[in-house]
This record gives structure tokens, C-alpha cells and sequence, in this order.
């Protein structure tokens, strides 16, 4: 085996390729003829702007709840590289991933792979070893030119389509939405979660014979209170309904995309199951909020103008009273302007740390910059040194009424989430 320790496997993964992002499917799909895989079982493959890990995360939960085993891949992780690939609840340990990227190794032959290719490869091989019942994959960027899209999915999900990576998927909606419409199949179902049209994923799934599925015209929800109705059509395309269903920590927009994808799959899922894991879902740093012993901290990965907006929404809801404070970073390719004027009534202190180690990080002064364009006084804005060093001094000028939001990229919430003692957590509240 090249390595023993699943750390010098990352190390030396992510210095294999010249191009941490290098779109195209022959270098991987010859990889994996090399390999042997063997993944007969019903597969949902997970594309779209926001939405994309709340959907993977409530399908693997219902699954679950439904007796099935199920494999699960999402990316990026927050804390540990085994969270991208998980097998009935649990992430895969290290030893399973060093045997993985060790057969990986073998069958490339000197194919030169990212980062991303070589994962996504070795949660292939885990699923072909194991045999879930079912998959669920999460594609990493855009869809049609992914590593996860050398699988064929027996039903494709596109949650949402807004602006993001426009650097490598293109600089307008719908230019977006043919990439990501991409996972699409010959003669399978696609469903599309988005309440906004898209002429390119209609004309994307005609061209192709898919059974599109879309929110408005074939699904949908109406919010009843504290709980919630979907209505869609099942997989020979009779309407049906569920009533007073659970409300789930993500959002219902999702969850109502979840459930018309799982009434497209080749077997039943009881509603039973359905409800069960709406209750029991749970996503990490998607909203979530926790009491601290001296002030309230929520966790946001939003780091698009769409996920920005939604944040900005449930913002007043979810901390009720007292200042926020936010720690902030993103990543270069991310001009935000207008989404970041939206909390300047909200947000009381800007701390923007850098992000060691991360060369596709934006710098904490353009970021500066960038909020200053949004009206934010200079005076409000600190650039502030490499968390976990600095956050004892942010926490410092809060009160016990008072909240701390960490927001955009996976790193900066991770980093967060890293430099808070666990002493100081009381309860989750959301």
C-alpha cells in the first residue's frame, strides 16, 4: 500500500493533479473500467445550486426509516473526510478509505486524477463492496461534466438552479441549468425542485426522453401550521398525496423534492418511513443554532447569493433578540454585492479571517472591500487573524442575549466549529 494513514493518502492526493478543479468525465470513466465496479442497486444522483446535501441527507435518512441499508456521497465535509462517504448512518472509517484510494491507485496506471476524481472513485468502490440497497450521490460541481456522473441514475434530482461557479458552469441561469441537467437519463425521471422555470431543463430532458417532474406542475406543498402537505405524482404518474406531514430541520422545498423522487424509484417506501425520517433528519451547519453559556452561535454554509437570501430570510427567526455578530469568509469566485447588503440592518460586527491553506480562498481585504461596496462602514469590519487564535477576542464583545454567526464557505464554518470548546455548548435550540 502506497500509504498507511489516511492524512498522507489526502496529502498526497491533492498535490496529484495540476488543476484542483478539471472538469471531464474520460480521464475518470477510464479509471473505472479499470476497476470492476459492480453497482446494480437503484441509484439517486443529486445535482443543483442549494439544496443538493439536505436532499442527499433526508433521502438517506427516509431509507433508513425504511429499513434499507444506504450509501451515501456528499462533499465537502465539514470536519473529517469520512463524512463524504457514509453507509447506514455512519461515515466509512480509515482504514476502508485507505483500502479504497490503495485500489484506486492501482487502477489508474498513471492516470493523473483530482482530488474530487480520486474520492469520488473510492466511494464507488466501498458501495461496490458493500452492496446498499440503494445510493445516494451528490454531484460536487455542476453535473454533466462531474466524476459522480459516470454512474447512471435511475432518478435524477435537480434542487434548485441560481448563480454559482459561473467560472466553470457559465455566467446565466439557464446556461447553468444545462449543466446541471446533465445527470438526466434516457427514459428515467428527473425531478426539479426549483419553483422557477428553466426552458433549458424542458428542452434538455425532450432532447433525451426524460420524464420530467417539476415543482408547480407535477408537485408541490402547502405549510398548514406546524405541519405540512405534499402533493405529486407517483412513478406511473397517478396523483397522490400526503397530509400533515412533520415539519424536518431543512427546508420543505427540498423535502417535497425529496419525496416526489422517492415515489420515481422501481420500490416502494412506506409513509411511515417518510415521516419517520422527516422527524429524525439532521444536516450540520445548515441554519443550525446552539445556546452557549455566554451567547447563541448559528452555523451557515451559505456562500451563493440564493443561500444568502435564505439565510437572510430566517435570520430574525432564528435569533430572536440581541446583536449578531458574524465571522465571514468565501471563496475568490464569489462576487455577493447586493446579497451582502441585505444584512447590513441585521449584522452589527464584520470578522473576516483568513483561510490558511485554502488557495482558493478570497483575502480577507477584497472581502472587505466587497462588503464596503455593500454600505457597510468601514468602522464595522475586522480583518481579524487565523481562526481558532482570534475567535476568544470575537466572542469577547458579546452578550449573554447576543449571537455569533458563522457563515459562507465549509471552511470558515468548520474552522468555527473547531476552535469552540465543547464546554461552551448548552443545548442545540435548531
Amino acid at each position: 500500500m502506497r500509504f498507511e494513514q489516511l492524512q498522507d493518502w489526502l496529502q498526497w492526493m491533492e498535490a496529484q493533479h495540476p488543476r484542483q478543479i478539471d472538469l471531464g468525465l474520460e480521464r475518470i470513466a477510464e479509471v473505472a473500467r479499470q476497476m470492476d465496479l459492480s453497482l446494480g442497486m437503484p441509484i439517486i444522483t443529486v445535482a443543483g445550486t442549494n439544496g443538493k446535501g439536505s436532499c442527499v441527507a433526508l433521502l438517506s435518512q427516509i431509507f433508513q426509516c425504511a429499513g434499507l441499508s444506504v450509501g451515501a456521497y456528499t462533499s465537502p465535509h465539514l470536519l473529517r473526510y469520512n463524512e463524504r462517504i457514509v453507509i447506514d448512518g455512519e461515515p466509512v472509517n480509515d482504514a476502508a478509505l485507505c483500502h479504497a484510494f490503495e485500489i484506486v491507485d492501482q487502477a489508474r496506471r498513471g492516470t493523473s486524477l483530482t482530488y474530487f476524481e480520486f474520492g469520488t472513485l473510492a466511494a464507488l468502490q466501498l458501495f461496490s463492496e458493500t452492496q446498499p440497497d440503494v445510493l445516494v450521490l451528490e454531484v460536487g460541481l455542476g453535473g454533466r461534466l462531474d466524476a459522480v456522473n459516470i454512474v447512471d441514475a435511475d432518478v435524477a434530482v435537480i434542487s434548485s438552479v441560481d448563480l454559482d461557479h459561473q467560472a466553470w458552469l457559465g455566467n446565466d441561469r439557464e446556461t447553468i441549468a444545462r449543466e446541471k441537467a446533465g445527470i438526466m437519463r434516457r427514459g428515467r425521471p428527473v425531478v426539479f425542485g426549483d419553483t422557477r422555470r428553466s426552458p433549458a431543463v424542458g428542452e434538455m430532458a425532450a432532447a433525451c426522453l426524460a420524464r420530467l417532474i417539476e415543482r408547480g406542475d407535477d408537485f408541490g406543498l402547502e405549510h398548514v401550521g406546524d405541519n405540512w402537505h405534499w402533493h405529486g405524482v407517483n412513478r406511473l404518474g397517478q396523483a397522490c398525496e400526503m397530509k400533515n406531514l412533520p415539519c424536518p430541520a431543512v427546508l420543505l422545498d427540498n423535502a417535497a423534492t425529496v419525496i416526489q423522487a422517492i415515489m420515481q424509484l422501481p420500490f416502494d417506501v412506506p409513509e411511515s418511513a417518510i415521516r419517520e425520517g422527516l422527524r429524525l433528519v439532521h444536516i450540520p451547519a445548515r441554519g443550525e443554532c446552539f445556546a452557549l453559556r455566554d451567547h447563541r452561535l448559528m452555523l451557515d454554509v451559505a456562500h451563493n447569493p440564493a443561500a444568502l437570501a435564505r439565510l437572510r430570510e430566517r435570520l430574525p427567526e432564528l435569533l430572536e433578540k440581541g446583536n449578531v455578530d458574524a465571522v465571514f469568509a468565501v471563496m475568490a469566485d464569489k462576487e455577493l454585492g447586493e446579497s451582502l447588503a441585505d444584512f447590513t440592518p441585521l449584522v452589527r460586527q464584520w470578522y473576516l479571517p483568513p483561510l490558511p491553506g485554502v488557495e482558493r480562498a478570497m483575502s480577507p481585504e477584497k472581502l472587505k472591500q466587497q462588503l464596503i461596496a455593500a454600505g457597510v462602514p468601514d468602522a464595522a469590519i475586522h480583518v481579524i487573524a487565523p481562526l481558532p487564535e482570534s475567535l476568544a477576542g470575537v466572542r469577547a464583545g458579546l452578550g449573554k442575549d447576543d449571537s455569533l454567526l458563522a457563515f459562507g464557505s465549509f471552511f470558515t464554518v468548520a474552522a468555527v466549529m473547531q476552535a469552540m470548546p465543547a464546554s461552551a455548548f448548552v443545548e442545540t435550540l435548531h
